[in-house]
């Protein structure tokens, strides 16, 4: 079974989120929204349904709790063929996973965390 086929994401904690996203935009040129930035790339390698695919890219506020129970000031998030199956698989394999399977208009995702504490995100696009 085919894991992680690409990087959904990229998310890290800022003081200051709108003046990290204007930095971003005049030196990088990465433009963003309030959600963040996305950039789109092909896989043609995979033998995912989907062949193309973006990463997101997003400085959270420095008070969010979404990497929760993480500390760390930054999440990834993968991209995944099939998450119902590797779910299954990681519980088989012991690994921690965080709360339960949700499905939303942008696909399945799931919370694992690695064993130095790190909260990674598993997504299934639509």
């Amino acid at each position: 079974m085919k894991r992680v086929i690409g990087i959904g994401g990229v998310f890290f904690k800022s003081q200051d989120p709108a003046a990290l996203r204007a930095w971003y935009q005049k030196h990088l040129g990465i433009d963003s929204e309030t959600w963040g930035a996305t950039f789109n790339w092909n896989a043609p390698e995979t033998k995912a349904q989907h062949k193309e695919f973006s990463t997101a890219w997003n400085p959270f506020p420095e008070n969010t709790t979404y990497y929760a129970p993480s500390q760390k000031p930054f999440m990834i998030n993968y991209i995944v063929a099939d998450l119902a199956a590797l779910v299954q698989a990681l519980k088989t394999e012991g690994v921690e996973l965080v709360g339960e399977m949700v499905e939303e208009e942008y696909g399945k995702f799931a919370w694992i965390m690695d064993p130095e504490g790190n909260k990674i995100e598993l997504w299934e696009p639509a």
